[in-house]
């Protein structure tokens, strides 16, 4: 069902039977957008009460459901601040992780991970993976994390990943991250739309990323100059590089060439698709909802529908498939890098 939502969300085109689906959605659209009005008008006004960190707080997110880059860029902040000697905490709801996340969990300090991806969710399982020397923690409300990282006392900097729609906690710099191709979907708010709450929030931004997944980036570099002249913001271009697709057990590389069955849970799996079939012949792909959590049977079924092909998915996919994979299975990883200016990003 989600998977069939995130299509019609961004279709161009509207065909016969789609209209009777605006027709119905259009209404619980109107409630969505005047609770997202509502709620943020409240904040605007100071009527609900924020928390303010003394650590410096940096929020990256997106309008839109679905993945638009928003956890690499935010990986990408967390790495480049640990470089430059500070101390960084990374802030994470924990979405479709098994831990209780009403309450604060520690998934992985000091290069120690203490929980498996199906426990922690596979969003802040991938940021402790790829962001060592940084702490990682999940909590729903992001104002408890930051008082136990405070508590800690020797943190210096918060990063919030997807924290763009949580006022409750106050930030020094409010990024926003926008896709290049799906941009703010057919401009509605759900279910009709994409969007989390009306367009023009974008203004709360302080500044624009844009992610460009594609290998093109002349008309993501046009898409910020619209977006620059629209909303009065500095926007920064953020191409995500293929790199090499490797053994998620051993790292080995796999050859240029090869044959491959491609699966991914990911908001938007065509553009990691389209990454594939530029340096391997792809010869199949299974799609499964944003989030999913894999099970045994998923593994045989790729398996099957691999056949004698070599299995290729995302890397966040990649640490939830790894608890499930035998001794008779490999599996392999795309490897992307963010192409972004962290350094103008964060001058303020």
């Amino acid at each position: 069902m989600k998977q069939f939502f995130t299509k019609f969300h961004y279709k161009k085109d509207y065909e016969g039977l789609d209209f009777i689906l605006i027709f119905i959605l259009f209404i619980p659209s109107v409630f969505y957008f005047l609770a997202a009005c509502v709620r943020n008008f409240l904040y605007s006004k100071k009527i609900i009460k924020t928390y303010k960190s003394p650590l410096y707080t940096i929020a990256v997110g997106n309008l839109t459901t679905g993945g638009t880059g928003k956890t690499p860029v935010a990986a990408a902040i967390a790495k480049y601040l640990d470089s430059k000697g500070e101390k960084v905490a990374i802030l994470s709801r924990g979405y479709k992780g098994t831990l209780p996340n009403k309450e604060v969990n520690v998934i992985a300090e000091d290069g120690v991970i203490n929980h498996t991806a199906t426990e922690a969710g596979d969003e802040p399982f991938w940021l402790a993976k790829n962001c060592p020397d940084c702490m990682v923690v999940t909590c729903s409300s992001r104002s408890t994390s930051a008082k136990f990282v405070e508590e800690k006392g020797n943190y210096t900097r918060l990063v919030l990943d997807d924290g763009y729609q949580h006022q409750k906690l106050e930030r020094n710099l409010n990024i926003l991250i926008v896709d290049a191709d799906r941009r703010f979907s057919n401009g509605s708010v759900l279910p009709l739309g994409a969007l989390r709450e009306p367009v023009w929030e974008a203004k709360r931004a302080d500044k624009i990323v844009v992610v460009n997944k594609n290998f093109d980036s002349e008309k993501a570099k046009e898409y910020c100059e619209e977006l620059k002249e629209k909303y009065n913001r500095p926007v920064f271009l953020c191409n995500m590089v293929p790199q090499y697709v490797y053994n998620i057990k051993t790292g080995v590389p796999l050859e240029k060439g090869a044959e491959i069955f491609a699966f991914s849970a990911i908001g938007q799996p065509q553009q990691f698709y389209d990454f594939l079939i530029h340096d391997f012949k792809l010869e199949g792909t299974k799609d499964y909802p944003d989030h999913y959590i894999y099970e045994q049977s998923d593994i045989s079924e790729l398996k099957k529908a691999a056949c004698c092909r070599k299995l290729v998915t995302t890397e966040k996919d990649a640490v939830k498939i790894r608890e499930l994979m035998g001794d008779d299975i490999e599996v392999f990883a795309l490897k992307l890098k963010p192409d972004l200016d962290v350094k103008g990003l964060l001058d303020v």
